[in-house]
């Protein structure tokens, strides 16, 4: 019987001491993680009830085309690169994106669809949202060392919660009863109902804990990215790529009306249901218009991404994931899923409330463990000076006439 017993206990002593020492040096990075993803959940709703400038009149007459929105914008920052453009229903304002990755700008400026006048630019870098953003990202340190910090930690999270399982695991049928549910009494101590909330709640919370470190390594790590693509049978280019527009005619610029203007209107002619439609201009004379179409506010995965030729509006297909959704093959849409699993939105308020939940009990987990460690440290430091007083007493007494 003690021959079986001993790769349990040695496989418990290991992850004590994993569980132990990743968890005291990633806990404050989890926390920090756990209680940024959890305020960014609802951050959509929340930013809502302040974005009322959104929301125009409809008025009977053509809105502006994606040319007239782009040189209006530039008037507002005429040396900034504009992203896309995106043309929401027709009571909301159209809002032109402006994006650089260094040094880092971006902006939103807001257009009247039938007018034409600038509503609002609203710096998409600034505010609460911003905040939580950066410190979810990389800690509110320069991002080069954060996003290593963050994603690091991400990734030896999936080791506290292997080794939190296998320390969870109870001896016996009235053990694990314990560990399933709060069987306090009003004579329980706090160190009980601490060392409780964290192993109960640590795991119920274990799936979603679980969940939200794999997606967020997608995110965080390319090689991690491409392991799961491939895992799940991915055959496409995981990348995004824009295939290129053929040569440009010499016809082209007799056209009183630029193709790039027609194609808004075909589309909502074309897929009416579609909620937005966000437009990316051509980067240079050979590459392709791209439109992202999509189905529901604030989900991701099920976008259509769409190319045209920028001359002849023709369609282009990608060799990329990134294509129509109907033609997304099982390990496409595990990638393509990966954002909106990670924040809960692919449950719509259902998935988004367990998101929050989830991320909130997560936050408690570091601090809940922390205090079991200080607890077992003070304690073991009360006994040593305990046993240390009574040595001294002890040598006093043999010594003493």
């Amino acid at each position: 019987m003690k021959e079986k017993r001993k790769p349990s206990k040695s496989l418990k002593k290991t992850a004590r001491k994993l569980h132990l020492w990743i968890g005291l040096s990633t806990g404050l990075i989890v926390f920090i993680l756990a209680i940024t993803g959890c305020c960014w959940v609802f951050q959509k709703e929340l930013r809502g009830l302040a974005d009322d400038f959104k929301t125009v009149k409809v008025e009977n007459k053509p809105m502006i085309t994606a040319t007239q929105a782009k040189t209006i914008a530039h008037k507002v920052f005429p040396r900034k690169h504009i992203h896309g453009v995106s043309f929401g229903q027709p009571n909301e304002a159209i809002e032109v994106i402006f994006y650089e990755a260094k040094p880092k700008f971006y902006q939103k400026v807001f257009i009247n669809p039938y007018s034409g006048k600038v509503i609002k630019a609203e710096d998409q870098l600034s505010g609460f949202f911003a905040f939580v953003l950066r410190g979810h990202m990389y800690l509110w340190l320069p991002e080069a060392i954060g996003i290593q910090i963050t994603s690091t930690a991400t990734l030896l999270f999936f080791v506290i919660i292997v080794t939190g399982l296998i320390l969870w695991w109870p001896k016996n049928k009235k053990g694990r009863k314990q560990r399933l549910k709060f069987m306090w009494k009003p004579t329980t101590g706090w160190k009980r109902k601490n060392f409780d909330l964290h192993a109960v709640t640590g795991f119920y919370i274990s799936l979603f804990a679980w969940v939200f470190a794999f997606t967020g390594c997608i995110i965080a790590f390319n090689w991690f990215y491409f392991i799961a693509f491939k895992a799940t049978g991915g055959t496409k280019a995981p990348q995004f790529i824009i295939p290129n527009s053929a040569k440009k005619p010499s016809l082209a610029a007799n056209n009183p009306i630029k193709p790039i203007d027609q194609l808004i209107p075909m589309l909502r002619k074309s897929t009416p249901n579609a909620v937005a439609y966000e437009l990316h201009y051509p980067t240079s004379d050979s590459a392709s218009i791209y439109v992202e179409i999509f189905q529901k506010n604030e989900i991701y995965y099920n976008v259509d991404y769409r190319f045209f030729d920028q001359y002849t509006l023709k369609e282009l297909e990608t060799p990329s994931i990134y294509g129509k959704y109907q033609n997304a093959a099982f390990a496409d849409k595990v990638i393509r899923m990966n954002y909106d699993i990670h924040v809960g939105s692919i449950g719509g308020m259902a998935g988004k409330i367990i998101a929050f939940l989830a991320s909130l009990i997560t936050a408690s987990l570091p601090v809940t463990g922390f205090l079991i460690w200080w607890g077992k440290r003070k304690k073991r430091k009360t006994l040593r000076q305990r046993t240390l007083a009574k040595r001294n007493q002890q040598a006093k007494e043999m010594v003493s006439p």
